[in-house]
């Protein structure tokens, strides 16, 4: 029985992907929180891994050439949601600066994690190659 990277990394691959779709989108909430009329969004990071999850345990294949790739089809890129603001400014303006960037170190310090993780599970895959 073959090892796949699949079931080696499990989940901890997507999430990645996930944590940093995120941070794009916290980044581009912190860019715009003086646009005047502008919404705060975010993505649904439990959603995104269960998404993943149901993805990983039932693999979808190409049975005929002219079936469509799913690959690139936005399927693992999370619906963007808005965000409800706690008091939303005069403009219109619903992005929160200091809450923006909290939000934005948790989620770097997730994805620290989640990397180290991932090098360690590496890290093991390679001494148990070499024999160690």
């Amino acid at each position: 029985m073959a090892i796949t990277f699949d079931k080696a990394l499990g989940i901890h691959e997507q999430a990645l992907h996930a944590r940093v779709r995120r941070a794009e989108v916290q980044s581009n909430n912190l860019a715009n929180a003086d646009t005047p009329g502008f919404k705060a969004k975010d993505v649904d990071f439990q959603a995104m891994l269960q998404q993943a999850q149901s993805a990983q345990d039932m693999k979808m294949t190409k049975s005929h050439s002219g079936h469509m790739d799913l690959a690139g089809s936005g399927a693992e890129g999370g619906e963007l949601l808005y965000r409800v603001p706690h008091q939303p400014a005069v403009d219109g303006n619903t992005v929160d600066a200091q809450q923006e960037q909290s939000r934005f170190m948790r989620n770097a310090m997730e994805y620290q994690a989640s990397f180290q993780f991932l090098s360690s599970k590496f890290s093991g895959l390679s001494k148990a190659i070499s024999g160690e």
